[in-house]
């Protein structure tokens, strides 16, 4: 993995924490509605995705877009 890549995953993550918290969600929380829309994910996962340390996929970033209620680009824009 190149450092642009884990450079974009570290952002990402920081987003997505950034609306988890904003929302007043614990990544218990947040994991347990991510699986509510089909994605499997465990708290553990969310916490790796939040630190940049795993990678996501195109469908698990549409799940936790619908568990957030945020558009793509709140995820994706710098």
């Amino acid at each position: 993995m190149s450092a642009l890549d884990k450079d974009f995953d570290r952002q990402l993550g920081r987003r997505i924490q950034t609306y988890r918290q904003t929302q007043g969600l614990t990544q218990q929380q947040l994991a347990a509605r991510l699986q509510i829309h089909g994605c499997d994910l465990t708290r553990s996962a969310v916490a790796k995705i939040e630190a940049g340390q795993r990678r996501i996929s195109l469908r698990e970033l549409k799940s936790f877009c619908i568990a957030l209620e945020i558009a793509y680009e709140a995820l994706l824009d710098e």
